[in-house]
């Protein structure tokens, strides 16, 4: 095995186990929804056992340091923005939880917003553990196209769905933005509007998951569990920018950047001890000094 096929498939590795890390709340949180459908019958609502879950998982994360106080924060605000979202969806009848339970308001359990603070869960980690840094990037462009995308999901079912241009409006705004991480010794960047989409994918795989395990249902799946259509794989990449805004706004505004979330002008810990700004097209590597200053 030639040496660079072998440092390959171990950056791959290193990012996988980095990745893991940045999903532990999602992942620890989709097996206890998966683990409550094996449960007998308790006097307890299994949705209510979800929501009492879901507060214990989020009071261990903040324990063990998995998540800073400015990081809580932020995912707060998008269980309660994802909350928001639920609570239109729902009544539009887009999908349901079918189950009864004291914490459902308007058809909505409380731990529904608990999905969307997962996903913010993992942009805040991400954020730290792979040292993300932003080139070129149009912080008012994107939130704008980000606000209107999160607003189209609710007014579509009353007027045009402007998906689509919304899509092309996302690629335009961000354009040119590269976001940078860290993996090993090296960094790596990728478009952003591309990182957009590969989490969309995932966060796909992770609703298929979720509907398998009974979180809440598609009018499809009422009779029995059907895979969730491919074009939520398009609804997630879009979406995923409105969690993406909000983390990037409150590390913009606060002590975030010693954390390494960097944007233009703004050269990290181990990028001005080398005399550069910004990232290069191809993996940098580390000087041992740099490690040791982080």
């Amino acid at each position: 095995m030639s040496r660079r096929l072998r440092h390959g498939l171990e950056q791959l590795v290193r990012f996988g186990l980095v990745q893991a890390r940045c999903c532990t709340f999602a992942v620890l949180l989709l097996a206890g929804i998966g683990a409550s459908r094996l449960l007998p019958e308790l006097p307890v609502a299994r949705y209510d056992l979800v929501l009492g879950y879901g507060v214990l998982l989020t009071l261990v994360a903040r324990k063990a340091g998995w998540e800073t106080g400015r990081d809580a924060a932020v995912i707060a605000v998008c269980h309660v923005v994802g909350l928001l979202f639920e609570l239109v969806k729902v009544r539009m009848g887009s999908w349901s939880y079918p189950e009864d339970a004291l914490t459902k308001v308007a058809g909505v359990p409380l731990y529904g917003g608990f999905m969307y603070a997962a996903v913010a869960s993992y942009v805040c980690r991400a954020r730290r553990l792979m040292r993300l840094s932003l080139k070129r990037y149009r912080a008012t462009a994107t939130t704008v196209v980000a606000a209107a995308i999160y607003l189209n999901f609710f007014t579509h079912h009353w007027a045009p769905d402007l998906r689509w241009p919304l899509a092309l409006a996302m690629v335009a705004a961000t354009a040119g933005t590269w976001v940078g991480f860290r993996v090993g010794d090296h960094r790596y960047r990728m478009p952003l509007a591309v990182s957009f989409v590969l989490i969309g994918f995932f966060l796909w795989v992770a609703e298929n998951a979720a509907t398998y395990a009974g979180a809440w249902s598609y009018p499809q799946q009422l009779d029995g569990w059907q895979p969730v259509p491919l074009t939520k794989f398009g609804a997630w990449s879009l979406l995923i920018s409105v969690t993406f805004v909000l983390v990037d706004h409150a590390v913009a505004n606060g002590p975030g950047r010693a954390d390494g979330y960097l944007r233009d002008g703004q050269p990290s810990v181990s990028d001005s001890a080398k005399g550069t700004a910004g990232l290069s097209a191809r993996p940098q590597r580390r000087s041992p000094a740099a490690d040791r200053r982080h």
